[in-house]
């Protein structure tokens, strides 16, 4: 997978080697087109009005499966036109790509110890391409032949239905005030984000206090009887997060605490996404 992004990202150029579960991947990153570094000024100096915008660098970042290579060129083609003509291959192999950005980003920010380190999303990127290459080809970002992928609004039926929670209208209240965010929306988009990256262990933690100011926060937001059944069951279910959460403090968590983790996690979604869309 090849993504190209404007402007640059906290990663520096360069190709990463990445293990994870027994599988190898390599993450080239490249920027292109950078402007000269300016010099910082100490004063504020006189902004013409009409100035066009610089030029901002792109940067190209391509993620590229390490291992079990195809033995033939034509076996590589195959296998990009299945992935490129079913909307669902396209969709996991952006993912798990995506993903690995991510994974290198917040290591970055880490490592920096860069609290403003965000992660990026597929749809912010200005090209998304599936292709294959040789290995001298692809440790270039470069490829002997590749799909664009659409991942635009209405791209798949994944993200139009993301487009059904009409996050545009509730910006628009959250700004005028009109309406405010709860915490436990923050703590659980945390822990979603958690989940996604493989870090098992932050998300357990973050579900343990986003459980909790869920179920003082939505407290009897919505009379539906649905609503009701599900804040019920992670009322009976909370020790569960909190036994998660303490076995995250001594280690890698188990398979179970695993499970449960995900489990509460999609049940606190599935309780705010109720909330957003009943309440329009």
């Amino acid at each position: 997978m090849q993504f190209e992004f404007p402007g640059t990202l906290g990663v520096p150029d360069g190709r990463y080697l990445a293990r994870e579960g027994g599988s190898e991947r390599v993450l080239v990153v490249e920027t292109l087109g950078a402007p000269p570094a300016r010099r910082r000024r100490r004063r504020a100096r006189a902004a013409e009005p009409s100035r066009d915008p610089d030029p901002l660098p792109l940067t190209r970042v391509t993620a590229v499966r390490a291992q079990e290579p195809y033995e033939s060129e034509e076996e590589a083609g195959e296998w990009l036109e299945a992935t490129a003509s079913s909307e669902e291959a396209a969709d996991d192999a952006v993912a798990a790509a995506i993903g690995l950005l991510n994974r290198a980003l917040h290591a970055q920010a880490v490592s920096s110890a860069d609290p403003r380190g965000a992660e990026l999303s597929v749809e912010g990127a200005t090209a998304v391409r599936l292709g294959h290459g040789s290995g001298k080809e692809v440790a270039a970002g470069r490829y002997t032949a590749a799909r664009e992928v659409d991942v635009g609004p209405g791209g798949s039926r994944r993200r139009q239905r993301e487009e059904e929670l009409r996050p545009q209208e509730r910006l628009a209240a959250v700004l005028g005030e009109r309406e405010r965010l709860d915490a436990c929306e923050t703590l659980i988009l945390r822990a979603r984000a958690d989940l996604e990256a493989g870090r098992r262990r932050e998300a357990a933690l973050q579900l343990r206090v986003g459980l909790e100011a869920l179920l003082v926060e939505l407290d009897g937001a919505l009379a539906d009887p649905s609503h009701e059944e599900d804040m019920t069951e992670l009322g009976a279910r909370r020790g569960e997060a909190g036994e998660a959460a303490n076995a995250a403090l001594r280690g890698d968590l188990p398979l179970d605490d695993e499970r449960r983790v995900e489990e509460l996690t999609a049940l606190c979604e599935r309780v705010l996404r109720r909330r957003r869309v009943l309440r329009g």
